[in-house]
């Protein structure tokens, strides 16, 4: 099988920015970019292929015609397990969280969300909230909430590029104003706000918080893995690091200096997301060729992949349990 370049699909939130189009080049003629969704066989917003034999067809057609390219790691999930977004956030988002997959399958039909954030590019300053500072108890974080004093109790956390965040379900957070991100997901849409700052939405009205769900998932004690500085090894062309493992998605960054080599075999498909840089994706059936802000999805049983050129890569497979 070839590998395929993908073509997102786009949101429009209130907090969302401009980068994604104008600096990432992403076709997208909304006023505000605030997600591309690389990688994604979600409901709420599916990618599709770009070019070649399979152009225009949305991942969940290709993975249907195609089971075999996704690797045997995906076949112990009942639906594909990753969702990939890049987040452009100019204004900061709600304080949220997501629910465990218990929880969420119980009350809400879908999977729960674990994710992680790999910061791509940050304004000076920049920060984000991850977990709590401190353990408080839900009679405190109710009453924080109502009083709008929850941001007291929140870890603060300045970012820089490369920083990497793994967020378990159940953690307290919210990306801060003039971050990009590349997120690293499960295949969910579920999403309990807490706070949103006094915001309205489209309509005029304030937006709807979900204080009762939040309370009842939330984790109110001080979280780990914040602002992680993945360690970087040499490889012959370039370098590599682990950035964040679950049952539901490894992911790893490649840094490619002149040309790298990559084994893609039958146990999972990878995704490469470019977060800097072009160059080329020459396997065994054909080349793509790529730049800032392009994903590409290479099926399991590649084998050999060697990409060429200077970028920084954001790597996604699923490993065995």
């Amino acid at each position: 099988m070839k590998i395929e370049k993908l073509t997102p699909a786009f949101k429009d939130y209130l907090w969302g920015g401009t980068k994604l189009r104008d600096v990432y080049r992403k076709p997208c003629d909304f006023d505000k970019v605030a997600e591309s969704w690389e990688l994604s066989t979600h409901p709420a917003g599916e990618s599709r292929i770009s070019g070649g034999e399979f152009d225009g067809m949305t991942l969940n057609e290709y993975f249907k015609a195609h089971p075999e390219v996704l690797g045997e790691n995906v076949r112990r999930f009942d639906n594909f397990p990753v969702l990939i977004k890049l987040i452009d956030a100019k204004s900061p988002l709600s304080i949220q969280v997501h629910p465990s997959d218990e929880y969420a399958l119980e009350h809400e039909h879908e999977y729960g969300k674990t994710e992680m954030w790999y910061i791509v590019d940050c304004d000076p300053g920049a920060s984000l909230y991850f977990g709590v500072n401190r353990a408080i108890t839900p009679e405190e974080f109710r009453k924080r909430i109502e009083d709008n004093t929850v941001e007291e109790v929140l870890n603060r956390a300045q970012v820089h590029p490369g920083d990497v965040f793994f967020i378990e379900a159940g953690t307290l957070h919210a990306i801060g104003a003039g971050i990009l991100i590349c997120e690293i997901q499960q295949n969910s849409n579920c999403t309990y706000r807490v706070y949103d700052y006094g915001r309205l939405g489209a309509d005029g009205k304030p937006r709807e918080l979900h204080i009762e769900k939040a309370l009842a998932v939330s984790k109110l004690t001080p979280a780990e893995g914040a602002g992680a500085v993945p360690e970087e090894k040499a490889i012959s062309g370039g370098s590599a690091a682990r950035l964040g493992q679950c049952k539901y998605f490894t992911t790893d960054r490649y840094t490619v200096d002149s040309e790298i080599c990559l084994d893609v075999g039958g146990c999972s498909f990878m995704s490469l997301t470019a977060v800097k840089g072009s160059g080329q994706i020459i396997g065994p059936e054909n080349t793509v060729e790529f730049a800032t802000g392009d994903t590409v999805f290479i099926p399991a049983d590649t084998g050999a992949v060697t990409v060429k050129g200077k970028s920084a890569l954001v790597a996604v497979s699923v490993k065995g349990e």
